[in-house]
């Protein structure tokens, strides 16, 4: 758990305050929890100066306390859960590529078995095992367009709650999970498209968590989120930065000079997530002048999706912001506090709302991290919202905002008995290609002890797109 204010952000004003879960021992955290203690609970707290610790931490202490538990336990069972997602890939690719359970003895009993290859085109994220639809439906005539028109121009008219679109950026946040192979199969052969391979201040806090997936800043370090969230940096506080003042004669001139055009050195460009798709942005820009494009993607892609607009607000990136068609994000937790939103909306959904957050019924992850007295989160941003019947509604956030309750117990438990009774009859009701398959199944029976996890599922999002009513 981290949290930054004041980043807008010239030096003084950034505060952090990050928590070590293991600086501590646990008579620590009894005595932080059961008496307060504050010598006892700074041993898990680094932050920008004594007042954060004393102040805002105190103020947060719960929040603090479940931080310090939680990733104790993700620690504890980080590597026995990586080992089983690789299990369960293997296995799920083992069945498949030998046809099923009966083809794989089969083969076995042959001797001509087919081992799964990891990143080759025909090894399949679990995920894509939970909907194996790689086809466009609505957005074939999206993609029809674009390759009628006018080399360059991209496509005039696209109207940003289309169905069209949202298809298009729900398949394309679901082929997210893959290896780049699979990627690159999918969108030359299936979708017919061009595959390019990309290997003012606020008050506000953001999840730092997310921006180091992005690629913006390392907890180890935490001044690298500064660093890295600067809207200018003239001079510079990492020694890998060259100590330049920017120039106007381009990115070149800079670039030879050590850094890019907003001092960045050359091998974090390399590295991060954010400044690489920035940099292959700009280039395509370059070679399609009129071009627009979208920011998508499910669970925490969608987290990052919007974190990549934030980013380039604070780095000023004026054309990079007047190219955006529309940030899709799918079932996206909370990426930072009220003030953030503000600060945002005012820059995306103006002068028409751009960032759209699509939610599936009783999804879990939408409604976290909590948005209540304690955590302070906040969605910001057009919530189209689809209950278990795929009706659609446009709101400000989804019903039962932060999940768990009781009042909502016995409605999610429901739900999730008719999604599982849905889910056998979903191929003959509305075509083949909406059969869900065994290990769907499965994972919704499995759901029924707990129905936001079921709900999360990229097949609820792909049907809610093509099957949504308003």
């Amino acid at each position: 758990m981290a949290m930054a204010r004041g980043t807008g952000i010239q030096g003084e004003d950034f505060r952090y305050l990050i928590v070590r879960p293991y600086k501590g021992g646990i008579w620590d955290v009894l005595k932080y929890s059961l008496r307060g203690d504050i010598e006892c609970g700074s041993k898990f707290l680094e932050s920008s100066d004594q007042g954060v610790v004393g102040g805002e931490a105190a103020d947060h202490r719960w929040i603090i306390l479940v931080s310090i538990v939680a990733r104790r336990i993700i620690h504890f069972l980080g590597k026995p859960m990586e080992l089983t997602g690789y299990g369960v890939d293997f296995f799920l690719n083992l069945l498949s590529q030998n046809g099923s359970l009966f083809g794989l003895f089969y083969n076995l009993l042959r001797g001509d078995i087919v081992i799964p290859k990891r990143g080759t085109e025909t090894f399949i994220s679990t995920i894509g095992h939970l909907d194996e639809r790689m086809d466009l439906s609505q957005a074939k005539n999206l993609v029809g367009d674009l390759h009628n028109s006018t080399p360059g121009e991209g496509i005039k008219n696209v109207e940003l709650d289309d169905r069209a679109t949202m298809d298009l950026c729900m398949m394309a946040s679901k082929l997210a999970y893959e290896n780049a192979e699979v990627v690159r199969n999918v969108v030359v052969h299936h979708w017919k498209m061009h595959f390019v391979d990309f290997y003012d201040c606020w008050d506000g806090k953001l999840h730092m968590g997310f921006l180091e997936a992005l690629g913006v800043g390392n907890r180890e370090d935490a001044a690298s989120f500064h660093y890295h969230l600067q809207k200018r940096s003239t001079k510079h506080s990492y020694p890998e930065a060259a100590e330049v003042e920017s120039s106007n004669e381009g990115p070149h001139s800079e670039r030879s000079a050590g850094i890019d055009k907003k001092g960045i050195p050359p091998e974090m460009v390399e590295m991060s997530a954010y400044y690489m798709v920035r940099e292959k942005l700009k280039t395509l820009f370059e070679e399609h002048k009129n071009a627009k494009y979208i920011v998508t993607g499910h669970s925490l892609g969608g987290a990052l999706a919007i974190l990549f607009p934030i980013v380039l607000v604070l780095h000023e990136e004026t054309n990079l912001l007047q190219k955006l068609l529309g940030v899709y994000t799918f079932g996206q937790p909370r990426v930072g506090n009220k003030q953030l939103g503000r600060f945002m909306e005012a820059h995306i959904n103006h002068p028409v709302p751009k960032y759209f957050r699509v939610v599936y019924c009783n999804d879990l992850v939408p409604r976290l991290p909590y948005d209540d007295k304690t955590f302070l989160y906040k969605h910001f941003g057009v919530c189209l919202y689809y209950n278990s019947c795929y009706i659609e509604q446009k709101m400000d956030e989804e019903p039962n905002k932060n999940y768990f309750g009781i009042t909502h117990m016995i409605p999610e438990h429901l739900i999730a008995i008719w999604e599982l009774i849905r889910s056998l009859t979903m191929g003959y009701i509305h075509g083949p290609e909406y059969k869900e398959g065994w290990f769907s199944i499965f994972l919704r029976v499995l759901g029924l002890s707990m129905p936001g996890i079921a709900a999360h599922c990229s097949v609820n999002y792909v049907n809610s797109v093509r099957l949504g009513k308003s």
